[in-house]
């Protein structure tokens, strides 16, 4: 059959139209990562300043402190050029102060509060371990059980022998998304625009490409390693991941604003997230819309500050997590070489010491950051003060540690009240 003009220059336009539609969500991610320019009409606004503030002080022989750390993490933010900023300080498994300075909406006006919820990015998996680790003291799951005990239908043979342990401590030879050779699945962690309601189906996303190496045998962080977990635990404990959270970690806790950012709706308190050109302008603009609920388990929850350091606080008391639990969580790894896990990881949680200042000294803490699209997180622990502190912002930075360093000033301060309430208890 011949074809006419017409028909030849229709094809052409679809095909033209479909080669756009496939490519834009790549263009897209490429422009936030900075590997190419925004087109024209992409809108940059202005940071509004003086910021406003707001905060939280629930014991009062912290009030001056919590003043001081109110004007700390104020004048941080608009250091690192971000919209808005919150923190949390939870000490002897109290809340005792949380604050919060700019804008979780520019466009609305909206300043950040306590109650404002953060994209968490890898903070998650501190979440995940928590679970992980209520499941074992619960006998539910075994960490050095082959995961194909507890997933009955692996849908890539060279998972059979992955334990939970290798998973979390990101040993099992998972790709992370770069190294992902499952091509359509790694386009779709481009575009992000893909709903996985149960974590299983997330498992598409990565379960044709080949592991990186034999599990157990080196370290490669890897998200889709915490995914795969995830859907292990579900099958351990024969209830959906979201529904594991919730009773294990969630409700005791009394986290109601921590959840799946695709079930946030229009009662929650959800920041706007903002592309800032890694913090080198003052201007921003709006993070194009996502869905990460591929990565639910290792990057895909919403929190509060407030939230986290109760949830930091919690993993301390032997009632939650028993202490030999909490022991084998919080000491890195060893791979065969005998050598430990970068950055002290652990299982869930990076575990190291770093030093404060000459009073205070060295500090051994657990951990866990998050990047997320327009967010970074934050939450550390520090058993020998019995310490949560977390911070999150609406922005990204090009360096973590650029946003992540305040919480050592956090820190630094609410330790030096503590010890003088405790010398002046003496």
């Amino acid at each position: 059959m011949m074809l006419t003009k017409h028909s030849i220059t229709l094809l052409v336009i679809a095909l033209l139209f479909s080669i756009s539609y496939v490519s834009w969500p790549v263009y897209q991610a490429m422009a936030h990562k900075g590997k190419v320019d925004f087109l024209p009409f992409h809108q940059f606004i202005d940071i509004p300043y003086p910021f406003p503030t707001q905060q939280e002080i629930n014991n009062k022989t912290y009030q001056q402190t919590g003043t001081y750390a109110l004007q700390t993490i104020s004048a941080h933010a608009i250091g690192i050029n971000a919209p808005g900023i919150s923190a949390a300080v939870a000490i002897d498994g109290q809340l005792v102060w949380a604050g919060a300075a700019g804008w979780a909406s520019i466009e609305s006006s909206i300043p950040v509060n306590t109650d404002t919820q953060f994209r968490v990015g890898s903070t998650s998996k501190a979440l995940t371990g928590t679970a992980l680790a209520r499941m074992v003291d619960a006998k539910q799951i075994e960490l050095d059980n082959p995961i194909a005990k507890y997933l009955i239908s692996l849908p890539n043979e060279q998972w059979h022998n992955i334990t939970p342990r290798q998973l979390a401590s990101h040993t099992a030879g998972l790709p992370h998304y770069k190294d992902n050779s499952d091509y359509l699945g790694l386009y779709r962690t481009l575009a992000l625009a893909t709903r996985y309601e149960q974590v299983k189906d997330a498992l598409t996303i990565f379960d044709n490409s080949a592991l990186l190496f034999t599990p157990g045998t080196q370290f490669s962080y890897s998200t889709f390693g915490t995914v795969l977990l995830s859907a292990a635990m579900a099958g351990a404990a024969d209830k959906s991941y979201l529904e594991i959270m919730q009773n294990q970690v969630f409700t005791p806790l009394d986290m109601a604003a921590t959840k799946a950012e695709f079930q946030a709706n229009s009662q929650d308190n959800l920041a706007t997230f903002y592309w800032n050109n890694k913090g080198r302008n003052e201007q921003v603009r709006k993070w194009r819309d996502v869905d990460l609920s591929h990565r639910l388990a290792g990057g895909g929850f919403i929190s509060t500050s407030s939230d986290l350091v109760k949830l930091g606080a919690a993993f301390l008391q032997d009632d939650f997590i028993s202490a030999k639990t909490r022991e084998m969580f919080w000491t890195p790894q060893v791979l065969p070489n005998g050598d430990e896990t970068p950055n002290g990881y652990a299982l869930g949680w990076r575990v190291i010491t770093r030093k404060i200042d000459d009073t205070i000294g060295e500090i051994t803490f657990a951990n866990h950051g998050g990047v997320s699209r327009g967010a970074q997180s934050w939450l550390m622990v520090i058993p020998k003060y019995k310490m949560a502190v977390a911070v999150n912002i609406n922005a990204n930075t090009k360096v973590f540690w650029d946003f992540g360093k305040v919480s050592m000033q956090l820190a630094k301060m609410f330790i030096h009240r503590k010890v003088q309430i405790m010398e002046a208890d003496i």
